[in-house]
C-alpha cells in the first residue's frame, strides 16, 4: 500500500468517525426533546386529571348538595299529604257520624228528594209537608205531587246503619252476617212501606199508590235485587202488592217525574183542546149570523140604492122641468107683445095646459 492510499484509507475512517458522531449528537439532542415533550405531555395530563379532578368534587358536592335539597323537599310534601290524609280521615269520620244520624242532622235524603223535585218540576205541581189527615193525626208526608185534583204522595227513607252493616259484612266476606244484614234493610223498608199505605194513601184524595224514595243508587240496587229466602219474591214487588208502594232511586224517581211532569201538561193541553173546541164552535155560530146580518145588509143598501136612483131621477126630472119654465119665462119676456107670433105661441102654451 502507498502511502497515498494509506493517508485516503485514514481520512477515510476519520471522515466516517465524524459522520457517527454527528448523528449519535443529533440522535442525542431528538431524545432529548423527545423527553421534554413526554415531560410537557405529562405534566399536561396531570393537571388535566387535577382539573377534572376538582370539577368532579365540585360537582358532587353540586350534585349532593341538590340531592339533599329534593329530599327536603320530599319529605315535606309527603309530610302534608300525610296531613291531607289525615284531614280527610277525620272528615270520613265526621260524615259516618253524621250518616249516622240522619233524622238529627237535617234529613240528607230529604233535602235529596227536594233537590229532584226542584229541577225537574214546576213550583206550582209540588206540595211539602202535606198533612193528609190533619183531623186524625199530626203526621205530614214529605212532598207530594198535583195531578191535577189527586196527589201523589212521596216519602224517603234511609236506614244508613242498616246499609253499612251490609257493606261491612261484604267486606268482611262474612255470608251469614250479610244475609242477616239485607234481611234487616229490608225489614225497614217493609215497616216504611205500611206506614206510609196507611198514613199517606187516600184515595180520591190521593193516588192510590204512594212512593218511598231511596237516595242512592247503591241502596236502590240492593233493594232491587233482594228476594225473600223463603218465598223468593223480590221485595218490590212484594211492596207493590201487599203496600201498593213504588221504591225509586235517584234515576228511577226522575223517570217517574218526567212522566208525571209529561201527563201533567197533557192533561193541560187537552183541556185547553176542549175549551178551544168550544171557543172556535162559538166564533163558528157567531160568524154565520155575522155573514146573515151582512147579507141582510146587503139587501137594505141594495133597496136604498134603488131608492136613491129613484129619487136622483126625479130629481132630475125636476130640475128638467124647472129648466124648460126658466126658459119659457125668458123667451115671453123677450118678445113683442102685438107680434103674432107670441100671440100664436101663448095661444099654443094655454092650449098646452088645457
Amino acid at each position: 500500500m502507498s502511502m497515498q492510499e494509506s493517508v485516503l484509507y485514514i481520512v477515510l475512517i476519520l471522515l466516517c468517525v465524524v459522520i457517527y458522531l454527528l448523528l449519535n449528537q443529533k440522535k442525542n439532542k431528538e431524545d432529548d426533546k423527545s423527553n421534554e415533550e413526554l415531560g410537557r405531555l405529562k405534566e399536561s395530563l396531570t393537571n388535566s386529571i387535577n382539573t377534572m379532578s376538582t370539577s368532579f368534587n365540585s360537582l358532587s358536592k353540586d350534585v349532593t348538595r341538590d340531592m339533599t335539597q329534593a329530599l327536603t323537599k320530599v319529605d315535606e310534601k309527603v309530610g302534608t299529604f300525610n296531613q291531607q290524609v289525615e284531614a280527610i280521615n277525620k272528615s270520613q269520620d265526621s260524615f259516618s257520624r253524621i250518616l249516622a244520624g240522619v233524622k238529627q242532622y237535617g234529613g240528607l235524603a230529604e233535602f235529596s228528594l227536594a233537590a229532584l223535585l226542584k229541577d225537574l218540576l214546576p213550583a206550582a205541581q209540588y206540595i211539602a209537608n202535606v198533612k193528609m189527615k190533619p183531623d186524625e193525626t199530626r203526621d205530614v208526608v214529605e212532598f207530594a205531587v198535583k195531578l191535577e185534583d189527586v196527589l201523589c204522595p212521596i216519602d224517603s227513607h234511609w236506614p244508613i246503619e242498616k246499609y253499612k252493616a251490609i257493606d261491612e259484612a261484604y267486606q268482611a266476606k262474612d255470608k251469614d252476617e250479610l244475609a242477616r244484614a239485607r234481611n234487616e234493610l229490608a225489614s225497614a223498608f217493609r215497616a216504611k212501606a205500611k206506614k206510609v199505605a196507611e198514613k199517606y194513601i187516600m184515595p180520591p184524595k190521593t193516588t192510590d199508590f204512594a212512593i218511598v224514595y231511596a237516595p242512592t243508587e247503591g241502596l236502590y240496587a240492593e233493594l232491587s235485587s233482594y228476594r225473600d229466602p223463603k218465598t223468593k219474591e223480590l221485595l218490590m214487588e212484594e211492596l207493590r202488592t201487599k203496600y201498593k208502594i213504588t221504591v225509586a232511586g235517584p234515576n228511577t224517581l226522575c223517570a217517574i217525574l218526567q212522566a208525571f211532569h209529561m201527563g201533567f201538561h197533557t192533561l193541560k193541553v187537552q183541556k185547553h183542546a176542549t175549551q178551544i173546541h168550544d171557543d172556535l164552535r162559538n166564533i163558528t155560530s157567531r160568524f154565520g149570523k155575522h155573514f146573515s146580518g151582512i147579507i141582510i145588509l146587503r139587501k137594505k143598501l141594495e133597496e136604498a140604492m134603488k131608492v136613491t136612483d129613484d129619487f136622483g131621477r126625479d130629481a132630475r126630472s125636476i130640475t128638467r122641468t124647472l129648466e124648460n119654465i126658466k126658459n119659457s119665462d125668458s123667451d115671453s119676456d123677450d118678445d113683442d107683445p102685438d107680434s103674432p107670433t107670441s100671440a100664436s105661441a101663448y095661444g099654443q102654451v094655454s092650449e098646452g095646459k088645457h
